[in-house]
């Protein structure tokens, strides 16, 4: 029975049980969830061509003994069998290839197949994602057949093009623009028609990385602004297409003239639910709110991983569904380990030995016919509780941090290594010594790469080097080097290099006086700050630094 006929004939506490049941599970319970999925996931990956590729002839019969003898993975491990396809090599056919950006330049993309049952997974836990987006108490939801949805996801092959495919499995959302159409369209004609039949149907959903959700959310409120610089001919179209339309941007105008404000997309629009993913969330969640009037919900899924972890009616903390991946946690003291020696394998731990406030690094073994086991996903979670007295649930919750250390990502777009930045100064052919790269944020709480930079002496006597000069320089390499970096331009209007220029001998007195260098990417704030004493200069803690 689809969603749809479920809402119909089903008393809505039956509906909630069904696909929100997981957060009255105790710890105890759901580890036997756990545990139960990944003994049948270590049957059938053992067996594989994948498998026997990874554990060399061995043959775990339970979770420890598989957790002892198979090493932590990464995608490299993967690779020679995915990129080809190489579908007899898996532990279950792959219904679908889902793709998405890998390394830079350096490896530009990398696939995941997805099982019949891993989609079916995906869609009941998307759907538990649907219901508590609309959710103001344990119990209590608002979603209808009827319901519309602004379009503002990326298409197959990339994993948010599975969510209009899945939900239209389940029930008969519309999109604005229809899929069919939308995937034709450019970013900007998508949000235009998105605009256009949201003000004739409304708008009861949206959904898409916290980044772009912002930038879509902005247009909107330009389209229907009559203060905005440059009205174009498109938004001058837009007015006649029906009196309704008018009308309705009319009447917002006016309560925004009376509060002395612009106009926002609440003015026109009564969201039911606002959901997002990817990286830097916290860094729009307000502004989102303030435009919407409402709470977004954050929800976590990838390429890899599936859909897997959602905030719930209080907006304060994920929770992992535990019939996606079975998770393990390398704590930051662990990653430090790994980062000083890569040989180093790091040592994890369960969902029921978490411990509240301490970062971990995430590890996923997929369920249900998953390539992937004990892969290291590149997230970094804290973990807020054990439970949550306000919504009594009784299993940890965690929030979102940041990518590892040693990977620069901004707005959900890039994927910036140490091997990246290096490969854009050398193909810059400026006369840069030495540098590293810290992701901080701007007084507008934006994130940005910022690059602290050694030139060669002889060229700072032989030319006069700039550090508005370099950031063009090297931006241009950026864009180059990484197409998600340029996309940062194209599709959110942002370049988020910054540089400061250092003195002269600055990364040799440090590693002088330290014994040892400072690590080129994401070092922590105080290391940085340290750096900067050399030249006596301060470098406020609050502002950036991946560990703060």
């Amino acid at each position: 029975m689809r969603l749809e006929e479920k809402l119909k004939n089903l008393h809505s506490d039956a509906v909630w049980q069904e696909y929100c049941g997981f957060l009255d599970l105790n710890i105890d319970e759901y580890m036997q969830i756990q545990n139960r999925l990944m003994l049948e996931q270590i049957s059938l990956w053992s067996k594989s061509g994948l498998g026997q590729s990874i554990l060399n002839g061995k043959n775990p019969d339970s979770i420890e003994e598989f957790r002892k003898q198979v090493p932590l993975t990464s995608y490299e491990d993967y690779a020679d069998i995915l990129l080809l396809k190489q579908e007899y090599m898996l532990p279950d056919k792959p219904a679908i290839w889902i793709q998405t950006t890998w390394e830079g330049g350096r490896n530009p993309i990398k696939v995941a197949p997805f099982s019949k049952s891993m989609l079916d997974t995906y869609k009941i836990n998307m759907m538990a994602c649907m219901i508590l987006a609309t959710s103001p108490e344990k119990g209590k939801f608002n979603i209808k057949a009827a319901d519309t949805f602004l379009y503002g996801l990326a298409p197959l092959p990339y994993a948010t093009g599975l969510v209009p495919v899945l939900l239209n499995e389940e029930i008969g959302i519309e999109f604005l623009p229809p899929v069919k159409e939308a995937v034709k369209m450019s970013f900007s004609e998508r949000n235009k028609k998105g605009f256009k039949l949201g003000l004739r149907k409304g708008i009861d959903y949206f959904f898409g990385l916290g980044s772009v959700t912002y930038f879509i959310s902005l247009s909107l409120s330009l389209m229907g602004s009559s203060k905005s610089k440059n009205e174009s001919t498109e938004s001058k179209k837009m007015f006649r297409y029906s009196p309704f339309m008018v009308l309705r941007i009319l009447r917002a105008k006016y309560c925004c003239k009376k509060e002395n404000r612009e106009l926002k997309p609440k003015d026109l629009f009564k969201l039911k639910g606002l959901m997002i993913v990817g990286t830097d969330n916290e860094c729009y969640k307000d502004d989102l709110e303030d435009l919407w009037g409402i709470r977004p919900m954050e929800m976590f899924a990838g390429t890899e991983p599936g859909c897997i972890g959602t905030e719930t009616w209080t907006r304060d903390g994920l929770y992992f569904f535990p019939d996606a991946c079975f998770y393990e946690f390398i704590p930051e003291e662990e990653m430090d380990k790994h980062l000083e020696t890569p040989e180093y394998q790091p040592k994890t731990y369960l969902m029921n030995e978490v411990i509240p406030n301490e970062k971990y690094e995430l590890v996923i073994s997929v369920l249900k016919g998953g390539a992937f086991v004990r892969y290291r996903v590149g997230d970094v979670y804290r973990c807020i509780g054990l439970e949550s007295n306000t919504e009594k649930i009784k299993i940890p919750r965690f929030k979102y941090v940041d990518r590892v250390p040693d990977i620069i990502d901004i707005a959900g777009f890039t994927r910036i290594s140490e091997g990246c930045i290096r490969d854009v100064v050398d193909l810059s052919g400026l006369a840069i010594k030495d540098w590293l790269a810290v992701k901080e944020y701007n007084n507008q709480n934006r994130p940005l790469l910022h690059m602290y930079i050694e030139m060669k002496r002889e060229s700072l006597i032989s030319s006069a080097i700039t550090k508005d000069i370099l950031r063009e320089h090297l931006s241009v390499y950026f864009k180059y080097v990484d197409n998600d970096y340029k996309d940062l331009k194209r599709i959110l209007g942002m370049d988020p290099l910054k540089i400061t220029i250092l003195k002269c001998g600055t990364f040799e007195e440090y590693e002088r006086q330290k014994e040892k260098p400072i690590r080129a990417i994401n070092p922590s704030p105080y290391e940085v700050k340290e750096l900067l004493e050399l030249q006596n200069e301060d470098y406020e803690l609050n502002t950036g630094g991946w560990r703060y």
